[in-house]
């Protein structure tokens, strides 16, 4: 007796299942690389949530919710399955209610070439992709998310989790077929993301299909939602194993180490410290030298390499206190600015950047030095 094409996928999936790596499109699912900090309240707003690669959304809220990464109980289902870490949101106190444009959500963003390299399909009906994760909840009910296409005419496809039991980790699964309409560019550019809705108010809900595609409305992403959590002052939302894969069945989460998984979401942001920079000594990030430039005079050049190459020439910035080291004498740090532009035949890249300072003359040694040990520089190049 034939197979069908489910039974197929299932009977391939027994061995991908050992033996199969990459099939997650998604980084950092198991919600274990927390680079910017483990809690947060206040955070800009939309901008990254605490856990690497999750993002955030939230306006109209009378109390900022708090983002937090934080540990998977012992002896609970997805523990036992190896997940160790979550990404949780505690709500404020929204003591007017639920207003029209209130809005509390989290988003997963991916390149359009993981999508594009990806093997599925996206323009047929025929093939899909299946998204799974575990969720939890402090209040019973239900919760929509989507996923939306970035390009060209942007398309939505709204999903539903169905009522969870409050305070129960359940597992949402659903399989997303193609779309004639859908654009996705092979660049390294925003192709898809997930939108988690914990709250969106009327003014950005209303009349639209679940489990099919539309075009994108701004007013209508999914159906109304209900307010119940939004309104119960510190409710909790937690989630993890999110995973996206191609094909019509949910196959075992892809659990990557912590080195491998910070390794990816080192392309889109990484910290440089002392202890991390392979060429620091007594507080040195780098070494180089100062060039004469012309009518600016002396320019202080060093370089540090980032730790993988980034998605795009990131945003720099720093914190700590920092000086230059120039010939023996430290040189206070107030100058300081990052090259984003060719200075001397060197550029900020996805490879590298350039610390610039106008103390010095030309032919010194110079290096980028730390007062503190907490100093850090930060590399930005989020979707």
């Amino acid at each position: 007796m034939a197979l069908n094409q489910v039974g197929l996928e299932r009977l391939n999936t027994a061995t991908t299942k050992k033996i199969g790596t990459n099939k997650n499109l998604i980084i950092n699912g198991a919600m274990q690389v927390a680079q910017r900090g483990t809690s947060t309240v206040g955070l800009s707003s939309p901008g990254p949530a605490v856990v690497d690669r999750m993002y955030l959304n939230y306006s109209g809220t009378d109390d900022s919710p708090t983002f937090a990464q934080v540990d998977v109980a012992s002896g609970t289902t997805p523990y036992t399955l190896g997940f160790r870490k979550s990404l949780k949101i505690t709500n404020g106190n929204q003591t007017s209610g639920a207003g029209t444009s209130d809005t509390i959500l989290i988003q997963h963003r991916l390149e359009g070439q993981d999508v594009a390299g990806s093997g599925w399909n996206y323009l047929s009906t025929s093939s899909n992709i299946t998204l799974s994760f575990w969720v939890k909840s402090s209040v019973a009910q239900n919760f929509y998310f989507a996923l939306i296409s970035q390009s060209g005419t942007q398309k939505n496809f709204p999903m539903e989790t169905g009522s969870l039991s409050a305070d129960t980790w359940t597992k949402i699964t659903k399989t997303i077929p193609g779309n004639s309409g859908i654009t996705i560019n092979n660049d390294n550019a925003l192709g898809l993301y997930f939108e988690f809705m914990l709250f969106r108010g009327t003014d950005q809900t209303g009349s639209v299909n679940l489990n099919e595609w539309s075009t994108y409305s701004g007013s209508a992403r999914t159906p109304d939602n209900t307010s119940t959590w939004y309104t119960t002052n510190d409710a909790t939302w937690e989630i993890t194993g999110l995973q996206l894969e191609v094909g019509s069945v949910a196959t075992d989460f892809e659990h990557r180490s912590f080195a491998q998984e910070l390794a990816l979401c080192q392309r889109y942001f990484q910290t440089i410290s002392r202890s991390s920079n392979a060429n620091s000594v007594n507080g040195t990030f780098a070494a180089g030298t100062c060039n004469d430039n012309g009518s600016s005079g002396g320019i202080l050049q060093v370089m540090v390499r980032f730790q993988t190459t980034m998605r795009a020439v990131p945003t720099m910035t720093q914190s700590g206190t920092f000086s230059h080291h120039v010939s023996g004498v430290n040189v206070a740090d107030t100058t300081v600015a990052f090259s984003q532009a060719f200075i001397d035949g060197v550029k900020c890249t996805g490879t590298q950047t350039t610390f610039v300072s106008a103390d010095g003359s030309a032919g010194e040694l110079t290096s980028k030095y730390s007062d503190t040990s907490t100093a850090v520089i930060k590399a930005e190049a989020e979707l």
